[in-house]
């Protein structure tokens, strides 16, 4: 019998899968047992100390950048100078203001914002307040026999120390039931926590909505006092 006849001798079989082939020289191997790797990595130049200083320019430079837009555009914080908030706030607090809140919804009966010092009150030179709404565009503001009633219903107040009342005794305007202090369309009544030491609306009446600087939301200073408002 004649044995079968390979017309290719030198052609790889289906076990030769995968193998280098004649005529192929396997690489040397690396000197020391150092792998390729490891020798491209030693001829690699090292990176200069500008190119570090750049990269850290720019790192700083970009967290400065984002610090300054959330501050302009998002979120400020505000020092609190007085007791006129108390004990919601006390002197010495720091909060945040959301800066954002009145752009996406209507100012709301019980916040507290910081605005403007109206031009009135130029016996200080602290740039902005910071109270309470109470009175919203179009009501009509009585205070009498220490409560605040609005549109003739008395206002609850919970934020309110026990014991606490409201007067205007020794204020300009007196919102009384003969003649109560009328809150224009685009305007709020603000009021301070600590009623017989604030200067409020009852001093330099309602604010103009577009004065309103932002939302306070949260303390975040002193530690032991952190808490959303």
């Amino acid at each position: 019998m004649t044995a079968p006849h390979d017309p290719d001798p030198d052609r790889p079989g289906s076990g030769d899968v995968g193998d280098l082939g004649s005529g192929t020289e396997a690489p040397p191997p690396p000197p020391d047992g150092e792998s390729g790797s490891r020798r491209k990595g030693r001829d690699r130049p090292p990176k200069s100390q500008v190119t570090s200083i750049v990269e850290w320019a720019l790192v700083i430079g970009g967290a400065v950048a984002l610090a300054v837009i959330v501050k302009i555009v998002l979120l400020q914080a505000f020092y609190i100078p007085s007791a006129s908030m108390y004990p919601t706030l006390q002197k010495g607090d720091r909060v945040l203001v959301n800066k954002l809140s009145y752009k996406l919804h209507d100012v709301n009966r019980g916040d507290i914002v910081v605005f403007e010092r109206p031009p009135s009150e130029t016996a200080t030179n602290i740039p902005d307040l910071i109270k309470r709404v109470v009175g919203l565009p179009g009501e009509e503001i009585v205070i009498t026999e220490g409560h605040v009633y609005v549109d003739g219903n008395l206002l609850d107040e919970p934020y309110l120390p026990e014991g606490v009342t409201s007067s205007t005794e020794n204020a300009p305007l007196k919102c009384t039931q003969e003649d109560p202090c009328v809150v224009p369309e685009g305007d709020v009544w603000v009021m301070g926590d600590n009623r017989n030491d604030s200067k409020d609306s009852r001093y330099f009446g309602p604010i103009d909505e577009d004065t309103i600087v932002g939302r306070a939301f949260v303390v975040v200073w002193p530690l032991n006092r952190i808490g959303l408002l």
